[in-house]
């Protein structure tokens, strides 16, 4: 059964709504990572699949998830009101935590959370209200910035990865670690734009994330 992966798709009870997910697990695999993503994106997001697929190659499992309702995201494509509302994201996250921690299957793994976009604060909001469950966050091309005054209450180790193009968020993102109080880890990614679309960056943030979190999540 070595490499072998079990996948689910689940309904969470989150923060007073049913959002739909997909969980996967590798067997015998140690942690879960919960992904947030952000700017109107869902579970099917590609970059985000596809940063799963390859956590899971590594033994991680990965729960991808929609934080809105499927009104709320029809709503959202036209006046993007909930994508930038980052309590309510955060409270979506910390009810797929608990949830996770109600769950037979999961409930004993080390979590960790990625965040893309503005889903990154709502991972880092999370990250500060569970503190003793939440043991690793990775950032990609996020809005740290935008989780305020929960920034120093932060203690998971985290990664922030930001394109080396992407200038006005890399600046976002120097400000948001000066406020964090356990000096994370910005890593720029050279000839990278935000989405980090250009040949072989997003492998490289793949990569980075997965070292992240086997280093924080996984033990020998």
């Amino acid at each position: 059964m070595d490499g072998a992966v079990v996948r689910r798709e689940v309904r969470l009870n989150a923060a007073g709504v049913t959002l739909d997910g997909l969980l996967a697990l590798p067997v015998g695999g140690q942690a879960l990572v919960l992904f947030a993503h952000g700017s109107g994106s869902s579970r099917f997001s590609p970059r985000n699949r596809l940063v799963a697929e390859r956590l899971n190659a590594a033994g991680i499992g990965t729960l991808l998830f929609d934080l809105l309702t499927a009104d709320e995201h029809r709503i959202d494509e036209v006046t993007r009101e909930f994508r930038f509302n980052i309590p309510l994201l955060s409270r979506r996250l910390i009810g797929a935590i608990d949830w996770a921690d109600g769950e037979a299957d999961t409930r004993a793994l080390r979590l960790g959370l990625f965040g893309s976009s503005t889903g990154a604060a709502a991972a880092l909001l999370a990250a500060a209200e569970r503190p003793r469950r939440v043991a690793a966050v990775v950032s990609r091309g996020g809005r740290p910035d935008l989780a305020g005054a929960a920034l120093p209450r932060v203690q998971a180790p985290t990664l922030l990865l930001v394109g080396g193009e992407d200038h006005q968020v890399l600046g976002l993102n120097r400000e948001a670690a000066q406020q964090m109080r356990i000096r994370p880890r910005l890593e720029t990614v050279a000839g990278a734009s935000h989405l980090f679309e250009e040949p072989g960056t997003l492998d490289r943030v793949i990569q980075l994330a997965i070292d992240w979190f086997a280093r924080h999540l996984c033990r020998d």
